[in-house]
């Protein structure tokens, strides 16, 4: 794709964040466009306030739209065209759909400030040991869950993703 390709599915992505945070005032301006072989193929914007999920960001509602478009979970040779930097769960979930590139038009220090969004805490946070987390993630019934584990191992025709 050219340049020019690139700059109109930001835009489209942009002014899905426009409208959804100034004209409709639904969410924050958040946008999220995912292309396939020059084609839209999914879009979101931030659902959060309106579907009282947390993890309804753009990205992550582009994704599930996508997915359900094209019956996959399986995103490779899409594009993700989002106006915000992705937060540590968006990014994650580009890279469990496995997206090739992802796109953006404004960085997390721009969230943070004219959003008050602090996405660079969840970065710091996901990079210390879990006990040490703002919210703390402790092991419990680890040999357990590893028994489920092995069986899991054992089905030679398992979904393995």
């Amino acid at each position: 794709m050219t340049d020019a390709d690139h700059a109109r599915f930001m835009r489209m992505a942009i002014a899905l964040a426009r409208h959804s945070a100034i004209v409709d005032r639904t969410g924050s301006p958040f946008g999220c466009v995912i292309v396939r072989d020059g084609q839209v193929v999914g879009e979101g914007i931030n659902a959060v306030p309106t579907t009282n999920d947390p993890t309804a960001h753009a990205e992550v509602v582009a994704i599930r739209r996508t997915c359900a478009n094209l019956g996959t979970y399986v995103l490779a040779g899409c594009t993700a065209y989002s106006t915000g930097e992705p937060c540590p769960m968006c990014y994650a979930a580009a890279w469990w759909a496995r997206i090739d590139c992802i796109y953006y038009s404004s960085t997390i220090q721009d969230a943070l400030e004219y959003g008050a969004f602090d996405d660079e805490a969840i970065y710091e946070a996901v990079t210390k040991p879990g006990p040490d987390r703002a919210v703390p993630a402790r092991e419990l019934l680890r040999d357990e869950m590893v028994e489920v584990w092995r069986e899991f191992a054992g089905i030679p025709d398992r979904i393995h993703y």
